[in-house]
């Protein structure tokens, strides 16, 4: 038994010296201190020592035991801090690793090239909150009472008055309640109105309205503006037409046409046969609502327009519906 003892030590120290990763220590493990390892079969056999032997025969098998562990320990702590250093090693002549990041979702890079074509044409970008008063959304762009944008089919009212704005204007009212003229400046964001979610129209979207106030400003520099940005985001070749239009808040009000970017202007079914589809709605300020924020009407005139991001976008990318962009389709964001 003394002789089973001393082998066993010697051809464990023998295998553990040469183990070189945790694999290897692990498999010595078990065939040695494992509950039926080499050490756990030594005791067993102590019972069939006789009774004098036992006390030698036992004290010889603890020690063996407490060696191994120990042994085992020393050597577990040595391949851990190796393995570690493996782990930290940097291999500099292997190429870099790609970082994966996210990317701009096509409202925001529409909305940045929007952005950059009117700050290039002298205007200067303001926001202002989504939850309105009915003050600034309505009646200070000059809706009266029994508009039909008041009626709450329309427009999701939070309280009497208050409201999720339903279109940016209000900023208009905002910005030229605290500045005087001269005034040239966009106000792009998020806007609401209780409409039915379809191909065509959500009940959330984004626009980017336009406001110049000063002296001397005529529809022709509306024209001139709204035709020098239509021409750098959608191609210099492109042909407009402006239509008249009705808008509360502008006189005289039209609504600005390019050809149709499928047909080419023969006519299909996404303009309706027309050739022509509509990019945005136009007009010079209306004198009320100059006087509602205390601006002299006989001094000072100004032309305000408005378009829609997602329909912007849809026209320039050649989209057909509209609930593409919230629907957060990854094969469809990547195309962009």
């Amino acid at each position: 038994m003394i002789e089973s003892i001393k082998e066993t030590e010697k051809t464990f120290l023998s295998e553990i010296s040469e183990v070189k990763d945790q694999k290897e220590l692990e498999e010595v493990r078990i065939k040695y201190l494992s509950r039926k390892g080499i050490v756990a079969l030594l005791f067993e056999k102590l019972k069939d020592v006789s009774r004098e032997e036992k006390p030698v025969i036992g004290k010889e098998l603890n020690l063996l035991k407490n060696l191994l562990e120990a042994k085992f320990l020393e050597v577990k702590e040595k391949v851990d801090e190796d393995t570690g250093k493996q782990k930290k090693k940097i291999d500099l002549t292997l190429p870099g690793r790609e970082i994966k990041i996210g990317s701009k979702h096509i409202l925001t890079q529409t909305l940045d090239e929007i952005k950059s074509i009117f700050k290039g044409l002298g205007f200067s970008v303001h926001e202002g909150p989504e939850l309105e008063s009915d003050y600034n959304n309505f009646e200070a762009l000059n809706f009266q009472a029994d508009h039909p944008a008041r009626d709450m089919q329309d427009t999701f009212f939070v309280t009497k008055d208050f409201l999720l704005r339903t279109h940016t204007s209000p900023v208009q009212i905002r910005v030229m309640t605290n500045s005087q003229p001269p005034i040239r400046v966009i106000m792009p964001g998020k806007v609401f109105r209780n409409e039915a979610v379809s191909a065509r129209s959500h009940c959330q979207f984004h626009q980017v309205e336009g406001l110049c106030i000063d002296t001397d400003i005529s529809f022709a520099e509306l024209k001139g503006t709204l035709v020098a940005f239509a021409k750098q985001f959608y191609g210099k070749d492109l042909k407009y037409r402006f239509r008249a239009s009705f808008f509360p808040f502008t006189e005289p009000s039209a609504e600005m046409d390019i050809t149709c970017f499928l047909c080419k202007g023969s006519g299909c079914r996404v303009c309706k046969n027309t050739g022509w589809l509509e990019i945005l709605g136009c007009g010079m300020v209306d004198p009320n609502v100059l006087k509602a924020v205390g601006y002299d009407s006989e001094k000072y005139t100004g032309y305000a327009f408005g378009m829609g991001i997602e329909r912007t976008g849809m026209l320039k990318y050649g989209l057909t519906d509209i609930r593409t962009y919230f629907d957060n389709d990854l094969r469809f964001l990547k195309q962009f």
